[in-house]
């Protein structure tokens, strides 16, 4: 008969593999996508955005949160999925933590929704590296992001702005 303490340690060590983590979904043209919360830094809705000449197609523009000029990107169009047109007001921006000053576009945001490592599934092979996986929740197919990559693969490693200090 195995003893308590035993018992008590295996319960912890698969605790332990078995990593919660946030996600903040968020849609476009009918996809699912989601970042790590601790990527996002806060999100801003109706902001007007300016087009920038001669960019990728997966930038938007620039638009200006909390006294920051981010540079917008459109997942899906970086992904070489179907997108939309963006409008002059992007419904939601999601203002990504670090020094690249980046944005996501987004025509709807969720709820922050919490998952296991067990949940995520590799991606599809048509993601490339900018997809971290996909996790299926409440019967949805959701393409979680690494934003760094995201924006490497959207501008095709040109030179990029960086935050000085």
């Amino acid at each position: 008969m195995a003893e308590p303490e035993n018992i008590s340690d295996s319960n912890n060590v698969s605790a332990a593999a078995a990593q919660l983590h946030d996600l903040l979904p968020f849609a476009i043209a009918d996809r699912l996508f989601a970042v790590f919360t601790d990527q996002v830094d806060a999100t801003a809705e109706g902001k007007p955005f300016a087009r920038l000449p001669r960019t990728p197609g997966a930038v938007v523009g620039v638009v200006c949160v909390r006294g920051r000029m981010l540079t917008v990107l459109d997942p899906a169009a970086a992904l070489n999925e179907p997108t939309k047109e963006w409008e002059q007001t992007l419904p939601y921006v999601l203002v990504l933590r670090g020094d690249d000053q980046l944005g996501l576009a987004a025509e709807s945001c969720r709820d922050t929704i919490t998952i296991s490592t067990d949940d995520i599934e590799p991606p599809k092979a048509t993601s490339g590296d900018a997809a971290l996986g996909v996790v299926r929740y409440a019967g949805e197919e959701i393409l979680i992001l690494d934003a760094k990559r995201l924006f490497e693969r959207a501008v095709q490693r040109k030179e990029r702005r960086r935050r000085r200090f």
